[in-house]
């Protein structure tokens, strides 16, 4: 994955150079195609829960539709197809209790070991953004969307489940390219579909780049 995201950062900053050589405008176009890092712990503010760790990284295509924009502020639709790369560890074995099964020790000997687990993720958005000035912008992201988790924790089962995702963002602007920086918060549950259904909770930050198509 380290090898992955080099490349692809080269092939960004290169299209950056590309891009900022070139007399072009496009800031009417609707659609921005590009990417995004980041990572994330649940052992942060807001959340910081002593039961358990949650630590993600994650890689993001991210897809922007332009609605609308009526002087500074604007309107997009946001997509974003996502693979999360997590490490998780039960703290407190008494979160698992008798009542959880007959075989409540096994799984308290489970899921205190490290683990780690992965999510592909489509969430689908809605974003306000705000023109601060010159080329700066600022925006909230608001998104939902189904996933699918490969392994069982102590607070959600493996298999079908929902991202839900709430962000702060800033954007700086060099003609058709978008240079992103964004915090966010994110609980994936399954919407009481299986048992447990506690879910997870990050706190996270990303990078990301967009070009105007």
């Amino acid at each position: 994955m380290n090898y992955i995201l080099k490349t692809v950062f080269v092939f960004l900053f290169v299209l950056i150079n590309k891009v900022s050589a070139q007399d072009t405008t496009q800031k009417n176009e609707k659609v921005r195609l590009g990417f995004n890092y980041g990572f994330g712990t649940q052992q942060s503010y807001p959340f910081n829960s002593k039961d358990y760790t949650y630590d993600v990284e994650f890689y993001k295509i991210q897809v922007n539709y332009l609605i609308s924009k009526k002087r500074k502020w604007s309107f997009e639709i946001n997509v974003e197809p996502s693979i999360y790369i997590n490490e998780h560890q039960l703290l407190n074995k008494y979160y698992v209790q008798p009542n959880d099964g007959d075989d409540y020790l096994e799984k308290r000997e489970e899921f205190t070991q490290l683990k780690q687990l992965n999510e592909y993720v489509l969430n689908l958005g809605f974003l306000t953004r705000y023109d601060l000035f010159n080329n700066f912008s600022t925006y909230i992201l608001g998104s939902v969307g189904p996933m699918y988790s490969d392994t069982d924790t102590e607070r959600m089962d493996a298999g079908f489940a929902f991202s839900d995702i709430i962000a702060l963002g800033l954007s700086y602007q060099i003609k058709a390219i978008f240079l992103d920086f964004r915090y966010s918060l994110r609980h994936v549950s399954n919407a009481n579909l299986s048992l447990p259904n506690n879910g997870h909770n990050s706190m996270n930050f990303e990078f990301g780049l967009t070009y105007q198509l």
